[in-house]
């Protein structure tokens, strides 16, 4: 189960260092050398001072390791450490991905829930996590099933129904949350075949997740760390 973490924690440079970590509310945030990365707060749980003490200076690898951590406080940290690395402009432009300008209008051709709708149309879709505008985009041109955890909806499956809502799917949404609360393996293996995206501004953009059952990674890449 570890396998695909391991992946991810090993594929860091051992000499790198988590040069300033921060943690808020919703969000916590670790600068690396080639940029920052930022992971959801689980459950909103602020850590004090002296709770991020111990990992001030810590190598990168073994900051990033935290993400396999039962206490999702620490996990989100190391979370936030691995995307630190993989979501970083110097990764995204070795692997040739587009950086964009900085701008307030959102790009909707990037958006994974535009640029698929044709695709999806008249199919089964099967999202983990309630996205924003889904039931306007998706809804009525498809098959949509919204398993949700956190604030569901009337219509919306407890996150029970993933064991039988994934298999047979034809594509499946997976939120980047999954990371850190390690439901990530288990969802990719009951996605089975459909074409399985995470989503989410936390989503670590590896191109070893590729060997994990992914087709498709939409996140955030951090540009201006301060």
């Amino acid at each position: 189960m570890w396998e695909l973490y391991d992946e991810l924690i090993e594929g860091i440079p051992s000499e790198w260092k988590a040069e300033r970590i921060v943690c808020g509310v919703r969000n916590c945030f670790v600068l690396s050398e080639a940029g920052g990365g930022i992971s959801h707060t689980m459950y909103g749980t602020v850590k004090s001072a002296t709770f991020l003490d111990k990992y001030d200076g810590m190598p990168l690898r073994d900051l990033a390791a935290c993400v396999k951590s039962w206490e999702y406080g620490e996990a989100s940290l190391g979370h936030a450490a691995l995307n630190a690395y993989y979501n970083s402009v110097p990764q995204m432009t070795a692997l040739g991905v587009e950086i964009a300008e900085a701008s307030r209008v959102e790009d909707r051709k990037a958006d994974p829930f535009i640029m698929g709708q044709n695709d999806m149309r008249d199919k089964t879709v099967t999202m983990i996590g309630r996205f924003p505008y889904v039931d306007k985009l998706l809804a009525p041109i498809c098959d949509l099933r919204v398993i949700a955890k956190y604030h569901p909806l009337d219509g919306d499956y407890p996150e029970e129904a993933a064991e039988y809502l994934l298999p047979g799917s034809d594509f499946v949404f997976l939120p980047s949350y999954a990371f850190v609360e390690k439901t990530l393996p288990r969802f990719l293996k009951l996605a089975g075949g459909a074409f399985t995206t995470i989503v989410g501004p936390a989503t670590t953009l590896a191109p070893s997740l590729f060997r994990h059952g992914v087709h498709d990674l939409s996140g955030f890449v951090v540009k201006d760390a301060e």
